[in-house]
């Protein structure tokens, strides 16, 4: 994603009729104002006496999530790519058998493309959860809410890749590959679904009176 555009201009483009960005972008901009937000708790943790101890562990994870947010904007810029690549696929002539099958290919490729970026997405919201995890579980306990979110927000990026994934594979001629990246994504989903809803309970009942 462009990040020198105004978040009005974002919004804009967002709500046009254009095909991009679309819901693949935003999953993995959830993605990366998760991997922010991580980077918050660190940073409202560290240099705080009361949190001298895990002070080195916090130092440690901060540049990780600040690699995850560098991972989730590029994964952005891909989604539109990739989308675009598709839609002109589609726009290739289709005069002769020829021009049918070359056209039939390049949208299959380009449509393999779009299922496996939000794919990476996918990926990437499963490799962030452990360290947010210990954000949690270790960070500034006054910035719990924003490190619930950030899982929360992880959550909301996989799901709405994994949608992005089915809707390609749906689309492909070749079931055999979409099976495989469908198979994938649906492993990865599960275990995200299953340790944030974990994750977002033990949280909640922690900041509830006792």
């Amino acid at each position: 994603m462009n990040l020198n555009q105004t978040l009005q201009q974002y919004f804009d483009d967002l709500s046009s009729n254009a095909p991009t960005p679309g819901g693949g972008n935003v999953s993995a901009l959830c993605g990366a104002l998760s991997a922010s937000l991580g980077t918050m708790v660190c940073s409202l943790t560290i240099g705080k006496k009361k949190y001298a101890d895990v002070e080195n562990e916090m130092k440690e994870l901060k540049p990780k999530l600040e690699q995850y947010q560098k991972n989730f904007f590029e994964l952005a810029q891909k989604d539109n790519e990739a989308f675009n690549k598709v839609m002109d696929a589609f726009k290739l002539p289709k005069e002769t058998d020829a021009d049918k099958e070359f056209r039939s290919q390049k949208i299959e490729e380009a449509t393999i493309e779009a299922a496996e970026v939000p794919s990476d997405a996918m990926k990437n919201c499963y490799d962030i959860l452990p360290l947010l995890k210990i954000v949690a579980e270790r960070g500034n306990k006054n910035s719990l809410s924003d490190a619930g979110v950030a899982i929360a927000l992880t959550r909301t990026a996989v799901h709405g890749a994994y949608l992005n994934v089915l809707i390609n594979c749906s689309s492909l001629n070749n079931q055999t590959i979409a099976d495989e990246i469908r198979k994938r994504a649906e492993i990865i989903f599960d275990e995200v679904e299953n340790l944030t809803t974990v994750l977002l309970d033990s949280i909640t009942k922690s900041m509830m009176p006792s």
